[in-house]
């Protein structure tokens, strides 16, 4: 039996279940939330601003949308999803104008507001400092109001169980929607206090959300770069709520995952791109495991969204208490080398139980990179070269097309639908 450093009391997982106690073991303790140097975040926040990869990235975007499409029933879920979504999105957008329906008291509403997120639905929400250092470059000038609801919506746990699948893939858009639906909800409630609520849609994304949810205390980052929460780990959707409401702040936790992640290993071990990073490193001034976002979109884009990484975590699965209490008990992690745990499915290629992983054809993780114009000088380079550095009319002919599409393109989530008149 390990000595146990520390317990961290949270709400039951649904409302009116009895509080959970998890246990940390001592050797698992680091530091409430994430290591951080705040400079390093300063530094970079300012010289290299966040930026949705919808920005970034479009080109490999396109491309893996273009591949997703080419799965019948891929495309009909997402084309059923966006369809449903949009309407969500647009209402989310327009609620930072809303004006309060009700006089504030001037009382403390974090008890009020966290009692009526549970009711809507919501297995966690937690209110912290609205962090403007992780607002993408893009919607600065959109986010308003001081302090942020944080809210994670649980997903089904049986499709889930089935990643990568049709099945959880569907499941995984309905949960969105439901979320998104239930935010607007609680931002009305919100503003029945007395106070303003913005609604940031978890499919039209402000910003990388996870860094508030820790300082909330409602988890840690994990391996897989997912926020690994207490009752259901990584098999949640997030979203936030920006406000000026009278609220107190909660604080974030070592829940003791920042060092189990690196005891554990099993969503690196079973990656099937080899995406996630063994090792910690220092990254816009947070210790964390990389995600190689070149070796994880090409699996995501050919076998139904893949999600591998959230399907074999133990916390996502059992449970962090559960989890926890057994790595005291016994110094191992629950569930690891097992089918039950470990083991997948891959359309067209079989299962893979433990110690087992997929083997790709060559070039499969070539896909595009950059914007449309940037990737579009990289094939004319590329042509160039081909041709013993010659360009030809043909060359500049295809770069002028492509450089002009990219041009062209908006760079708003809903208007992305839009461009693909035949799609919606």
């Amino acid at each position: 039996m390990l000595t146990i450093g520390h317990e961290v009391r949270r709400p039951g997982k649904y409302l009116g279940d009895a509080p959970v106690t998890i246990p940390v073991p001592e050797e698992l303790e680091t530091t409430p939330g994430i290591p951080m140097n705040q400079r390093e975040v300063d530094w970079y926040s300012r010289e290299y601003p966040v930026e949705t990869m919808n920005i970034t990235e479009r080109a490999s975007r396109d491309w893996a949308n273009t591949l997703r499409d080419q799965h019948a029933e891929m495309r009909e879920i997402r084309k059923e999803h966006d369809k449903l979504n949009r309407n969500l999105v647009m209402a989310a957008r327009l609620t930072g104008d809303l004006e309060p329906t009700a006089e504030s008291t001037g009382d403390d509403v974090t008890e009020a507001i966290k009692q009526k997120a549970r009711e809507l639905g919501f297995v966690e929400v937690g209110i912290t400092a609205f962090d403007i250092r992780y607002v993408y470059q893009s919607k600065k000038d959109w986010v308003r109001f001081p302090h942020v609801i944080c809210l994670a919506y649980e997903q089904d746990f049986e499709p889930t169980q089935t990643i990568p699948s049709i099945d959880a893939e569907i499941v995984h858009s309905s949960t969105y929607r439901t979320e998104g639906a239930a935010g607007l909800e609680l931002g009305n409630f919100v503003r029945s206090l007395g106070y303003r609520a913005q609604v940031h849609s978890p499919n039209d994304n402000t910003g990388p959300y996870i860094p508030m949810f820790v300082a909330a205390g409602l988890g840690q980052l994990g391996a897989c770069g997912y926020l690994l929460t207490p009752h259901v780990g990584s098999r949640c959707r997030i979203m936030m709520i920006t406000t000026d409401a009278n609220v107190t702040y909660d604080s974030p936790v070592d829940y003791g995952i920042h060092a189990f992640c690196q005891v554990c290993q099993v969503c690196v071990n079973r990656c099937p791109g080899r995406a996630l990073m063994r090792d910690k490193i220092w990254w816009r001034g947070i210790e964390k495991n990389k995600l190689y976002f070149k070796r994880c979109r090409p699996v995501m884009a050919r076998y139904l969204g893949c999600g591998v990484c959230m399907k074999v975590c133990p916390i996502q699965k059992y449970g962090m208490k559960a989890t926890m209490e057994h790595y005291a008990a016994t110094g191992q992690v629950l569930g690891k080398g097992t089918h039950d745990l470990e083991g997948y499915n891959i359309e067209g290629k079989g299962y893979f139980g433990p110690g087992e992983l997929p083997v790709f054809e060559p070039g499969f993780f070539d896909m595009p990179h950059g914007d449309t114009s940037e990737w579009a000088f990289d094939q004319l380079k590329d042509a160039a070269r081909a041709n013993g550095n010659e360009i030809t009319d043909e060359m500049l002919e295809a770069f002028r097309t492509d450089v002009t599409r990219g041009l062209g393109q908006s760079t708003d989530n809903v208007d992305m639908m839009y461009e693909e008149e035949d799609y919606i």
